[in-house]
């Protein structure tokens, strides 16, 4: 095979992606780059869903808690890291897998990043300062007004990506979405995009029946382990800071389990939104066998 190949396997959380990499992997012999910015980070590995040690070691897989929390590592460093760690792979063997969740991380190393343009520092700090003094809502609010497709699209409980895209219409007098080009970046390898979905039900059972798990494994001494880095933007993710709300006072146990189910719902929905956006996916059932969907990728490379 001349032409190397990067086969993605996107869709919402607990949709089966782990499970769908692992045998496609086996089948073409090949290793797993996990797009998953939630499992970059070692000290959370239950919160996020990390794969099994039994899954980890049947296919090598790469970027899975490789980081600390305490150390910073963006979108921007995941695409120079992957990019670099595929062509190694590519040495090997044609075809690689990789699998997340997390849509901006896919389309770094798929496409490539968009450009912003530098925006007076201030901006951001007045922003935070207005978001330490009135809440996240009020910034949601605006962003709703100034630019409403990013509103829809981004992960609008995120504080971070709430105030990036804000400074980005204000600092510019434009919408942070007229900045998103789609111009793609070339790349060494071709790229088969896999989705994987269900009715919405079935989705929402799913997560319902993970977060349950979660708690069972120990999600409530691992989170309550992290408190002290509560802070920290890695931290800022569902399943804990919902229970880091119950350590301080503020919810009962019941209430916090309740939202960590209703906030991956809604993370559930916003990842749909944003891989609908992209007409290069080929969308499959969770439950269609893996013979099938290797057919089709297969067609895809003759």
């Amino acid at each position: 095979m001349s032409q190397n190949y990067v086969i993605t396997i996107v869709g919402p959380t607990a949709i089966g992606k782990t499970a769908l990499s692992i045998k496609l992997a086996q089948h073409y012999n090949s290793e797993i780059v996990s797009a998953d910015s939630r499992q970059f980070f070692k000290e959370m590995a239950i919160g996020t869903a990390v794969p099994s040690q039994e899954e980890l070691s049947a296919v090598p897989h790469h970027f899975i808690q490789h980081k600390s929390i305490k150390e910073p590592f963006n979108v921007g460093d995941f695409e120079r890291d992957a990019i670099s760690k595929i062509e190694e792979l590519h040495q090997k063997n044609p075809i690689v897998v990789m699998a997340g969740g997390s849509g901006l991380y896919v389309k770094a190393v798929t496409k490539g990043l968009d450009y912003f343009p530098e925006v007076d520092s201030e901006i951001r700090t007045t922003l935070n300062l207005k978001l330490e003094m009135e809440g996240l809502m009020p910034l949601q609010e605006q962003l709703k007004t100034l630019d409403l497709e990013t509103y829809n699209a981004i992960a609008i409980d995120n504080p971070k990506r709430v105030i990036r895209a804000l400074e980005i219409c204000i600092g510019t007098n434009k919408p942070y979405s007229s900045f998103l080009t789609n111009s793609e970046k070339h790349r060494a390898f071709k790229t088969i995009q896999i989705g994987l979905n269900a009715e919405r039900s079935v989705i929402y059972d799913r997560i319902n029946q993970r977060v349950d798990i979660m708690i069972d494994n120990g999600l409530l001494e691992e989170a309550k382990a992290l408190l002290p880095f509560k802070d920290l933007n890695a931290l800022n993710t569902v399943g804990y800071k919902e229970l880091f709300a119950y350590f301080e006072g503020e919810s009962t146990l019941d209430f916090a389990i309740s939202e960590i189910k209703k906030n991956t719902r809604r993370f559930a929905k916003r990842q749909l939104t944003w891989f609908r956006k992209d007409n290069s996916i080929t969308w499959f059932d969770y439950e269609t066998d893996v013979e099938t969907i290797v057919n089709y990728i297969n067609a895809q490379m003759c």
